[in-house]
């Protein structure tokens, strides 16, 4: 059987099968990632997040070749606010969240906008699965759970920014639907460290009860590993959306 080396125990229980495994790659967006963008506007310090990027980009490397089905979401808006609450707008307007204002690359976290894209090295590939949210969850409003049912997924790694918000939404709302969940340490990154520490640790408290952590080393040794195996047995499924991943600037699915 082959695991992935994790804290507080290996990933997953009964072993990495190819067909149930999935990865997704939380908010790599320029609005996060950048100089110009939403995080920084705030006044983070963007080591926190830039960090994840390499380990980020050599983990979906390694689950491309081990043919994982794989998903990226965009946290944005609709461009007139629609759907954000009352007491968000609130804060928007008394300056105190820079979402829909005007930046270097476009309004702050607004859909078809330069910021709402995914940077470069983490572009979607044809085929893999974009998810486009408005809440910290990408569960929330939102078709995930139903392709991850519809591949037959029981199992995830999460990867992304920021560990504190949308990484750890996801991840809490995966364990709660009934997916085994492990968190890449060093793929996932945030504009404030002490509640990136405490996010990760979070995860292993009560023998973890949201899942467990890995390094992207362990878990590209571990999808080596199976894709040796796979190979010396049959061909490999394929994990392919409906329709492929095209990077245009459409506005996405607003539902919620």
């Amino acid at each position: 059987m082959i695991e992935i080396v994790a804290h507080p125990r290996h990933f997953p229980h009964n072993g990495l099968t190819q067909g149930e495994v999935a990865l997704i790659l939380i908010d790599m967006q320029r609005d996060f990632l950048e100089p110009a963008g939403y995080l920084a506007a705030m006044g983070y310090d963007l080591a926190g997040v830039r960090s994840a990027v390499e380990p980020a980009r050599r983990l979906l490397a390694a689950a491309r070749g081990a043919g994982l089905c794989i998903l990226h979401t965009r946290q944005g808006y609709r461009p007139d606010l629609a759907e954000v609450p009352a007491h968000k707008l609130a804060r928007i307007q008394a300056g105190q969240s820079a979402i829909g204002t005007p930046g270097p690359l476009g309004r702050f976290l607004i859909r078809g906008e330069p910021g709402f894209q995914i940077i470069p090295e983490l572009a979607p590939a044809p085929g893999e699965f974009v998810i486009d949210k408005t809440a910290n969850s990408a569960f929330w409003g939102t078709d995930l759970a139903a392709i991850l049912a519809a591949q037959g997924i029981r199992a995830v790694i999460l990867a992304g920014v920021t560990t504190d918000v949308c990484v750890h939404c996801t991840l809490r709302e995966a364990n709660d639907r009934g997916f085994e969940c492990l968190v890449a340490r060093d793929a996932c990154g945030s504009g404030d460290p002490e509640a990136h520490r405490a996010a990760l640790h979070m995860v292993t408290v009560e023998d973890g009860v949201f899942g467990a952590l890995a390094d992207v080393d362990a878990i590209i040794t571990a999808l080596d590993k199976m894709d040796r195996a796979l190979a010396t047995a049959s061909p490999k499924p394929s994990h392919a959306a409906p329709t492929p991943y095209t990077d245009s600037n459409d506005l996405g699915d607003w539902s919620i």
